[in-house]
């Protein structure tokens, strides 16, 4: 049983984790799975969201590591746009009422930096809150495409979403162990394998 890296790639053949770490050691892992006559079901998993992803495993392992290099899923150039993008700003729509447009024009700044401040004071008043729920989320994710037709999983849901790990722990105990293990590591292990949500 392997434990997964931060903001790493995990992928399964059938219940058994077959590799955790950045996207192109793992590509070329379920590649290599993949021509074996007697493979079971390959999935991958992005750990940042708990989604399952497809991954376009066509030629050699040459061209799995150039397509997908050590920095994990190709992007493609985004055109450069308005704002500050060397400071990582990041120009968006936003779409408000009109007495909401008012309020922030009034506010010393202006819009944009009444709106940043908004923001991070509500980072900084429940950090938890959300961390905790980005993580049961993405645990959710995870065990609803892997284990969704195991025992005890509408329970082991509901201990997941009550933040109860003995009642989730209880009620995975006899799922295999490799799932088990990855959905506590999603749902409780701090890490930052968190994606910012968007």
């Amino acid at each position: 049983m392997m434990n997964p890296a931060p903001s790493q790639y995990t992928a399964f053949e059938g219940t058994t984790q077959l590799a955790a770490g950045p996207l192109a050691s793992v590509a070329l892992a379920v590649a290599r799975a993949e021509r074996q006559p007697d493979h079971g079901p390959l999935l991958v998993f992005d750990d940042r969201s708990g989604e399952q992803i497809d991954l376009d495993l066509r030629g050699s392992d040459a061209d799995l590591q150039a397509r997908f290099g050590t920095a994990g899923v190709p992007e493609a150039p985004s055109p450069r746009g308005r704002g500050r993008p060397r400071l990582g700003v990041v120009a968006r729509e936003v779409t408000l009422l009109p007495r909401h447009w008012d309020w922030l024009a009034a506010q010393p700044g202006g819009a944009s930096v009444a709106l940043r401040r908004l923001v991070e004071e509500a980072r900084k008043a429940q950090p938890d809150r959300a961390r905790l729920r980005q993580q049961r989320e993405r645990a959710y994710r995870f065990m609803s495409a892997i284990a969704g037709n195991l025992a005890g999983f509408e329970e082991a849901s509901r201990a997941l979403f009550a933040g109860d790990r003995e009642r989730l722990e209880a009620h995975t105990a006899a799922w295999p162990p490799d799932v088990r293990a990855h959905a506590l590591h999603l749902a409780f292990d701090t890490d930052d394998t968190q994606e910012t949500p968007r």
